[in-house]
């Protein structure tokens, strides 16, 4: 009787998640909000309570954590991550200042104390890949000179998540200074050694995990990744971290095979995770932070806009490239989430949760928004105080390009993550 209802729960939960997708994509914006609400229906004090299937999808959750990381480290080569460090580091800079910052003095101004500072400062910190990737490929702009300037930024992101995971594994745990120290050298050290060993060594792993049968090729990389990332959470470092390092060390034909393969499993769990996260989350809770929610997603938002703005005028970008840059970057997501659920398992703050959701969900409904509005808003501003200064009465309607357009002049440039550093170069739009 409890595995027909474990499996009568679990598979309506999976239908559902299947029509909320659908009907997400019918309206062209990100599922992640939609999933979040489904997770807040099934929850306790929701709608529709589960009960048999909750602990099945803790485990499912747990999976779709280590498969998004997964994934993420298979965009990139070791090389690719190195050369960005150097050259991309005061964007990262920038990037951590202006938009962690806010997070962590929001805890405090709401008395939560310094783990959960570290913590909301690392959700209001990460943008969504996922939602960004997805966002550059419906507005056209793969090809335009601002795209490589994003990438950067989320690549500087994800690398400093294998630094970050680990220390806020340990905050949450509240394990000792001394103990927290010992925790974040080893995951220094073996990040460092995975990426050693990536770059002499990445194509004899590649070799050895590569099959020409695909069933083979799927149950290696998957086990070797669920081991490695058991093996790291039993070191204190962090499954996700782990997971990373093992999609870092992959490159080549490998990686973008695994990257087909897996790619539906990594869409059908971290659906489930995102499930899971609103399961935990009462939806009575949402209500009483839901303005502070609203004032961090204003604030952060400006923040990452100037970030990318910043980071664009640096690369030489002009300026409609620089506007673009940045309302592409507004987007959070699935790390934030991921960061949030290690502080909501601990039970760290019971308000960092929900604030969590409702901060999430306004920004993964507007990001998509501000990369496509930001600019032509920004230069119908620009035009009325040029019009206002100039005496020449209300300004007329902006140029085609600066509506939306694609521009057709901008050099074009392929949309992957495995590419080198943007350097300076002369501005141009």
């Amino acid at each position: 009787m409890h595995s027909a209802v474990l499996l009568i729960e679990f598979g309506a939960i999976i239908l559902a998640l299947g029509l909320l997708g659908r009907i997400a994509g019918r309206l062209r914006f990100s599922p992640i909000p939609l999933y979040l609400l489904a997770g807040l229906a099934f929850g306790q004090g929701g709608l529709l309570p589960l009960g048999a299937s909750e602990e099945f999808v803790a485990t499912g959750a747990e999976i779709g954590v280590i498969l998004l990381l997964l994934m993420l480290g298979l965009e990139y080569t070791a090389s690719d991550l190195v050369s960005n460090l150097k050259t991309q580091y005061p964007a990262g800079a920038v990037d951590f200042a202006l938009n962690a910052l806010p997070g962590a003095a929001a805890a405090l101004l709401l008395g939560w104390g310094p783990v959960a500072a570290v913590v909301l400062g690392g959700v209001t910190w990460i943008s969504s890949s996922g939602v960004i990737a997805k966002v550059l490929g419906d507005l056209g702009r793969v090809g335009n000179r601002e795209t490589p300037v994003v990438l950067s930024i989320l690549v500087l992101e994800d690398l400093a998540m294998a630094v970050y995971l680990p220390i806020v594994t340990a905050l949450v745990a509240g394990v000792s200074l001394a103990a927290g120290s010992v925790t974040l050298a080893i995951a220094l050290g073996v990040a460092g050694l995975v990426l050693f060993v990536a770059v002499r060594y990445g194509r004899i792993i590649s070799r050895f995990v590569s099959s020409d049968d695909p069933e083979k090729l799927l149950l290696v990389v998957l086990g070797l990744t669920i081991l490695v990332a058991g093996i790291a959470q039993e070191l204190q470092v962090s499954a996700a971290v782990g997971a990373f390092l093992v999609g870092i060390a992959l490159s080549g034909e490998v990686a973008e095979g695994a990257h087909t393969l897996l790619s539906p499993l990594r869409d059908l769990f971290a659906a489930v995770f995102f499930v899971f996260f609103g399961l935990h989350t009462d939806p009575a809770s949402i209500p009483p932070v839901l303005l502070p929610a609203l004032a961090l997603a204003v604030v952060t938002a400006g923040t990452k806009i100037a970030t990318g703005y910043w980071a664009a005028k640096r690369a030489g970008i002009g300026v409609k490239g620089r506007w673009r840059a940045g309302g592409t970057l507004v987007a959070r997501g699935e790390f934030s989430i991921v960061i949030a659920g290690l502080a909501v398992t601990a039970g760290v703050e019971p308000q960092l949760g929900p604030l969590a959701t409702a901060y999430v969900l306004i920004l993964v409904i507007v990001g998509p928004l501000t990369a496509r509005w930001t600019e032509p808003v920004a230069a119908r501003v620009t035009a009325w105080r040029r019009a206002r200064r100039d005496g020449d009465g209300p300004a007329g309607p902006a140029p085609q390009d600066a509506v939306g357009a694609r521009p057709e002049t901008v050099e074009k440039v392929p949309l992957s993550k495995r590419q080198g550093p943007v350097e300076p170069s002369p501005v141009v739009d």
